[in-house]
């Protein structure tokens, strides 16, 4: 795994948020992990070099799926199987809450992450994932772009966030893709100079 202060570029992080997230009567939940999404994420974040994909759950039971899940591509057949998927699962880390996950990577970086909300709906005030790796660049800071899981991240989550990415919109009126697919596109329009 590449130095993250050796990457070129910003320090760009993600966050999968569990919760709090809304359900589709936009009550307040927390969403349920899943395998397929923590792959394909920690894929994403290998291939872009970033230095984590931080997985936000405050439910000890999907923590521990998580951490077992990670155990068995470092530690056990599946990483000897598969060295490629070994260092991608490295990418992955648990918190409790995002500003956990937020206090992590301060500590790291020794700046706080400026905050990238993202929504298949956007805000009004959205910006261009390549404006924000102007925006960090020329700021020096590290970013954190925040996936919600669920229909969407809550209020509590949107007003941690300094701003928002533009959303993947098609070519018709249908709207929902997985957070998977999103994240592919928006890390592209990101680093895509």
């Amino acid at each position: 795994m590449s130095d993250p202060k050796t990457v070129k570029g910003p320090a760009l992080y993600l966050a999968l948020v569990h919760a709090p997230v809304i359900n589709r009567r936009g009550e307040e939940i927390v969403a349920a992990v899943t395998n397929l999404d923590l792959h394909d994420l920690a894929r994403l974040a290998c291939t872009y070099e970033l230095p984590a994909c931080y997985v936000v759950t405050p439910l000890k039971d999907q923590q521990k799926l998580v951490h077992r899940l990670i155990h068995h591509w470092l530690h056990g057949i599946g990483g000897q199987l598969h060295p490629d998927r070994e260092r991608a699962l490295r990418r992955l880390r648990v918190a409790s809450t995002l500003e956990e996950a937020i206090a992590h990577v301060e500590e790291e970086q020794g700046r706080p992450p400026f905050l990238w909300a993202t929504s298949a709906r956007g805000s009004g005030t959205d910006v261009e994932p390549s404006e924000a790796r102007l925006i960090l660049e020329a700021t020096g800071r590290p970013g954190m772009m925040v996936l919600g899981t669920g229909w969407g991240l809550s209020g509590k989550v949107w007003r941690l966030c300094h701003g928002t990415l533009r959303p993947v919109e098609g070519r018709g009126d249908y709207n929902h893709i997985s957070v998977r697919c999103a994240a592919a596109i928006l890390l592209d329009r990101f680093f895509r100079k």
